[in-house]
């Protein structure tokens, strides 16, 4: 299992050897899929979690026998053979009712995988959800978004994503959800994505990125940005952050040294904020494609509970990390000797 984490074995051991001590209950409601398959034989191999694969029992054990896979220690739930689907629609309908959701519409979404895993989730039937290797990334989210919903203590989700170098890893943000984050969004995408380094050992040092350094620009997007670096400095007073500063001074060791002697970040930056999506998502592809770095993600941050919504060219290996990471998030929602035990939440209407 490690052999296929490439250079993220190191940085994911710790994530992997957590999961270990006290496996949780993951849910793929794309069942069916040969990726998703792979993923859920190695990680009952691994010991790192216990799969539940969403489909009607046929179709699921017709697709792993095509693929000569093993489903042993693996859970088949067809949500639409269920007895638990009018339970399921009545807390939708209760959920969603002044959302224009009426019974009969509830009683037709929980029969949608995804919506299903939903309602697993959020009634504690399951620890998380691993999905969307089959969906655009906003039709996979969107239920999670409406049904489990984010955590008391955040207002927004932020995507991020562990890019790990032969001697390097950052953790960026955002490059999956919030398109054009105002300062509040981009100061609350800062701690969040420093929240997810520490949970890979990183000690967090905070770059908030711009094509301005400390005021050699003068336009309101490098404003934003530097009033974004004021709120995290305000909300997180012992966080190493610093901002605006071009890309370059916050990776390039002397850079800053010469130039900029002040800042607390000298070009050992590990976390880095883009300023919207687009540049998120554009830095972090390159990197991956042209720099030769190994990832981990998409990794969703701030739900209420470990949801991670997969990009369609996600291999194998991607499953299996985030699935570790959702465990390893399970159990610090939920620790082990709690009252709700994880055979408490095998699911009964399992196949």
């Amino acid at each position: 299992l490690e052999s296929r984490m490439g250079p993220n074995r190191e940085t994911m051991r710790v994530i992997v050897h957590r999961a270990r001590r006290d496996p949780r209950v993951i849910v793929y409601p794309e069942g069916t899929h040969p990726k998703i398959l792979r993923a859920a034989s190695e990680i009952v191999g691994g010991r790192i979690g216990k799969p539940v694969l969403l489909g009607s029992e046929e179709a699921v054990r017709a697709a792993a026998l095509e693929q000569e896979i093993p489903l042993d220690g693996i859970t088949i739930i067809d949500p639409d053979q269920s007895p638990r689907l009018a339970h399921y629609a009545e807390e939708l309908y209760r959920l969603r009712q002044r959302k224009g959701v009426t019974r009969n519409d509830a009683l037709r979404m929980v029969r949608d995988p995804a919506v299903f895993s939903a309602m697993m989730l959020r009634l504690g039937e399951c620890d998380g959800v691993v999905t969307g290797i089959a969906q655009h990334y906003p039709d996979s989210i969107r239920p999670y978004l409406q049904i489990v919903g984010k955590r008391h203590d955040v207002t927004h989700v932020v995507g991020a994503f562990l890019l790990t170098f032969r001697n390097r890893s950052f953790v960026v943000a955002d490059a999956t959800v919030n398109v054009e984050p105002d300062a509040e969004c981009l100061a609350e995408i800062a701690i969040q994505a420093a929240r997810t380094a520490r949970r890979f050992n990183l000690d967090p040092h905070v770059a908030m990125l711009s094509f301005s350094n400390f005021g050699s620009v003068n336009h309101r997007l490098v404003s934003l940005v530097r009033e974004a670096t004021r709120l995290v400095r305000q909300r997180a007073p012992d966080l190493v952050v610093e901002g605006e500063m071009q890309a370059d001074t916050a990776v390039v060791p002397g850079l800053a040294a010469e130039h900029f002697p002040f800042s607390g970040i000298q070009g050992n930056a590990n976390v880095l904020v883009f300023p919207d999506l687009t540049s998120g998502n554009i830095a972090y592809k390159l990197l991956a494609r042209l720099g030769g770095a190994s990832v981990v993600g998409p990794i969703l941050v701030g739900m209420d509970k470990p949801v991670h919504i997969l990009h369609q060219a996600n291999e194998v290996a991607d499953i299996v990390n985030l699935s570790a990471l959702a465990v390893a998030e399970a159990q610090e929602n939920e620790p082990a000797g709690s009252a709700r035990s994880v055979e408490s939440r095998r699911p009964a209407h399992a196949v």
